[in-house]
């Protein structure tokens, strides 16, 4: 049955390159495994369960319609010609910037999704602004949505503290250093594939865009205002996370609402018209971007269904002679697969890190080294969450962010094995 489901796979992998629809692509894809392996009811489950997940419909579809209003009251084009002049004199290290701001504040901002959506709407625009390719805008931002690796905030890094007997903070010091360098890794990686590719910020890429901005709405005087409408949130939820503390925690979808009554107040706008855009963006982002979520779902509960995933794990825990290699190319390859990395993770770090003494290695740095691969693995992930996210934002296929990220993540995965 699983050499079924990897057929369903590949030609699943085959359609999507080939720009089928990818929800139509996904939806087939796993309703065929869930129907051979017996769970179309479970399937059915999983398709309402995620149409109404309690998390990202409200975080996905308010951050939506929070870019829609920044679009209608131009506080968004405020801020990338404020952000233009000092960007264009840094098209070197523009790429490099915006993976590592998102990497840091997803630190802050655990949810891979959450911090794509919340960071997305901000630097996505603001790259294409300087003069940065589409795709490649969204697959900057994606190469940063795996800094939660070495947050306390994840489900990981307190999993491993317990198998260890430490405190969470003991495997966050111990595996921050490994992570910090092979991000550096997937940095240099993806700034030199967006040289070769000429994805970069270019000067005729952003002037193209100004003049097609003031053909339509005319110059802009920019507004200090009006520019830091489109920040608010993010520095809401920074400020309000639990490593800073400094405000009162608040979800993504507050954060959103406040940045969105802010921006009426700025701008002056109608109050009316942008209660409309919201609601536009709050539906355009569900039939897109949770649309794209939910077939997600049903693929992946086919793959289980026919046993894929848990094939998949076996193998992984049976290569306990080269756990290290296991540990992070097991996670790495199902969160690619899956859009997460989550499950393979937990599984080894369940059945195998517990017996690491027995292959040269401590708890810590095995557990740490699965958790951490599955992170990098999802950002390189077409059906994942935060890469659908930043595809939308930056109105590109997410298998165009995956073409551009697939290397990256690779390097900075091997990079993981020879430093742990």
């Amino acid at each position: 049955m699983a050499y079924f489901g990897g057929l369903v796979v590949l030609l699943t992998i085959i359609g999507i390159v080939k720009k089928y629809d990818a929800r139509l692509v996904l939806l087939v894809a796993g309703t065929l495994m869930a129907f051979a392996g017996g769970q179309l009811g479970g399937m059915v489950t999983a398709f309402n369960k995620t149409m109404v997940h309690g998390t990202l419909v409200p975080t996905i579809c308010t951050v939506m319609g929070f870019s829609f209003v920044m679009k209608y009251t131009e506080c968004d084009k405020h801020l990338i010609h404020s952000l233009s002049g000092v960007i264009t004199k840094s098209h070197a290290i523009i790429i490099p910037l915006a993976i590592l701001l998102t990497w840091w504040i997803n630190i802050a901002i655990p949810s891979a999704a959450g911090c794509a959506a919340a960071v997305g709407s901000i630097l996505i625009p603001t790259l294409i602004g300087a003069g940065v390719h589409p795709a490649m805008a969204g697959s900057a931002v994606l190469a940063g949505t795996w800094g939660s690796a070495i947050s306390p905030g994840t489900s990981h890094n307190p999993f491993i503290a317990k198998l260890a007997n430490v405190d969470v903070m003991t495997v966050i010091m111990s595996e921050a250093q490994q992570a910090i360098i092979a991000s550096l890794v997937v940095i240099a990686a993806l700034t030199i594939i967006a040289i070769i590719r000429k994805e970069g910020a270019e000067e005729s890429r952003r002037e193209a865009l100004l003049k097609e901005e003031e053909a339509t709405i005319g110059k802009i005087k920019v507004n200090p205002l009006y520019a830091l409408v489109p920040l608010v949130p993010l520095i809401l939820l920074v400020l309000g996370s639990k490593s800073v503390g400094i405000l009162p925690t608040m979800g993504v979808s507050e954060a959103m609402l406040i940045g969105c009554a802010l921006g009426i107040i700025v701008t002056r706008s109608n109050p009316q018209d942008v209660t409309k855009e919201f609601f536009n963006g709050m539906g355009s982002a569900y039939g897109n971007v949770m649309g794209l979520i939910v077939a997600a779902a049903v693929f992946t509960f086919g793959m289980q269904s026919v046993g894929l995933t848990q094939s998949l794990i076996e193998v992984m825990k049976g290569s306990e002679s080269i756990a290290k290699v296991a540990g992070a190319f097991g996670p790495f390859a199902i969160a690619i697969l899956s859009g997460s990395g989550d499950a393979a993770a937990l599984a080894f770090n369940g059945a195998i890190t517990p017996h690491a003494a027995n292959f040269g290695m401590t708890i810590i740095d095995l557990g740490s080294l699965a958790q951490i691969a599955g992170a990098v693995g999802r950002s390189a992930s077409p059906v994942a969450g935060a890469a659908i996210v930043c595809a939308g934002l930056a109105k590109v296929s997410p298998v165009e962010l995956t073409k551009r990220n697939i290397i990256p993540m690779l390097l900075g995965t091997i990079t993981l094995i020879f430093l742990f």
